[in-house]
């Protein structure tokens, strides 16, 4: 299992893309994991056979295990399954000396499959005998073994004045999950302890009545984590939404000139792309809008990152173009097409969806007028892009035909006051309908 992330301590296999006894190429894509941060196609280290599959589909391991065998070319597997390895990373003794909070990943970066051929079965009834389960519980454990947890865990904790030492962690090696400290909170916090509720129950268990012939099926791995990350937000963020109409009549016009040339340039020219150049320019002017908050204290960030949110077909992820103020609209454009083919494609790498100061979400794309996105935490506002399409609308007492769309912004009411956000709507109403067709 590939360190995807510092801040990563285990993946689940989602997907063998190659089955036992396939040839497999140096580099071609061997199975697909899903981790906190990025669903992502794991190539081979090597080339050769696949001898053994030791991790099934669904199945969550940490880093550095050893998920499959590959074997030299033209070798054949044994016609007995290939024993399990032990997961020795679940022992507290590993990451020791250590933060606690990461796992050491391989020099050169390339996935945890031991290229060689599978060990005998003897082999591992001879590997050393791993300490009592009770070990793993034992109270005594040191601080670095019971309070590994990630940065969202331990940010959840501050905000909420909540001690992970009093925490039992469901994780590998005792480690705090999200959903630990969630049903943690939950349960009353220090009124109860997390023993209490299991950390894998839901935190609403509403019954459902299934009719005839309903179907079942379990939530996927990125589902999940979607749907931990929502009710995060809700619970963490006080969300307002402001509405603004705006005239793309102008940026129509500057598009259908510009977009060859673009194409030429190998980009494409889109509406989001000037959104995206008017979003960076005003955020420059309006940093209460760029900033987050960290427990009493507020970050106002000097680099604007700006999250571009893509829908997949089993949900949706949100890559970043990082240093986007830097960038003008064909650098702009380019950086957007970029991400979000590669988030189709399950390319991207984990900090590329890491540290946005701002997101940008466009469900007018499926013809909605507008709707009211959550926040992408820990940032304080989102903008949601509604369809554009030409509307009839009133220009000085006549009946016009303009291209219109809307534009909301959902906020943070903890920091961003109704003025401010709406003072930073008008000025990104303003950027749009007069566009500077120097700048493309």
């Amino acid at each position: 299992m590939p360190q995807m992330g510092e801040s990563i301590a285990e993946g689940t296999i989602v997907r063998w893309i190659k089955k036992v006894g396939d040839s497999v190429d140096r580099d071609e894509p061997l199975f697909e994991i899903s981790t906190d941060k990025v669903d992502a196609e794991i190539p081979s280290p090597a080339a050769g056979v696949l001898m053994a599959i030791n991790v099934k589909e669904g199945e969550t391991v940490p880093v550095n295990s050893v998920v499959a065998t590959i074997g030299a070319a033209g070798e054949k597997p044994q016609a007995t399954e290939v024993p399990k390895v032990p997961e020795v990373p679940k022992v507290p003794k590993v990451g020791a000396g250590g933060n606690g909070s990461k796992h050491s990943a391989q020099a050169d970066g390339t996935p945890g499959a031991t290229v060689a051929a599978p060990a005998p079965p003897s082999t591992t009834s001879a590997a050393p005998t791993a300490p009592a389960p009770q070990a793993l519980q034992a109270p005594e454990a040191p601080d670095s073994e019971r309070h590994k947890s990630s940065p969202l865990v331990r940010k959840i904790a501050k905000e909420h004045n909540v001690d992970i030492g009093q925490i039992q962690g469901s994780g590998i090696g005792g480690r705090v999950t999200k959903q630990d400290i969630l049903g943690f909170i939950d349960s009353g916090a220090s009124a109860a302890p997390a023993s209490a509720r299991p950390a894998s129950e839901p935190v609403a268990n509403i019954p459902v009545a299934r009719g005839v012939g309903a179907t079942v099926t379990p939530m996927s791995v990125m589902r999940k984590k979607i749907a931990e990350h929502m009710v995060l937000s809700q619970r963490t963020s006080a969300h307002v939404y402001s509405v603004f109409e705006v005239n793309y009549s102008k940026v129509d016009q500057i598009r259908k000139a510009k977009k060859d040339d673009y194409e030429r340039a190998g980009a494409k020219l889109t509406y989001t792309s000037f959104i995206a150049k008017v979003i960076v320019d005003c955020l420059r002017r309006h940093k209460t809008i760029n900033a987050s908050i960290d427990g009493d204290n507020i970050v106002y960030h000097n680099e604007i990152n700006l999250g571009i949110a893509v829908a997949l077909e089993n949900g949706l992820i949100v890559p970043v173009v990082k240093a986007a103020g830097e960038k003008n609209t064909l650098g702009l454009s380019r950086a957007i097409q970029d991400i979000a083919d590669r988030a189709r494609a399950k390319k991207l790498n984990p900090e590329e969806v890491h540290g946005g100061t701002f997101t940008i979400t466009n469900p007018g794309n499926f013809g909605a007028q507008f709707g009211l996105p959550i926040i992408n935490q820990p940032q304080v506002a989102i903008l949601g892009v509604g369809t554009i399409e030409k509307r009839a609308v009133v220009i000085e007492d006549a009946i016009g035909i303009r291209t219109m769309g809307y534009l909301t912004l959902g906020y943070d009411h903890r920091l961003v006051d109704g003025a401010v956000a709406d003072q930073f709507m008008a000025d990104v109403k303003k950027g749009i309908e007069n566009f500077d067709p120097s700048q493309v």
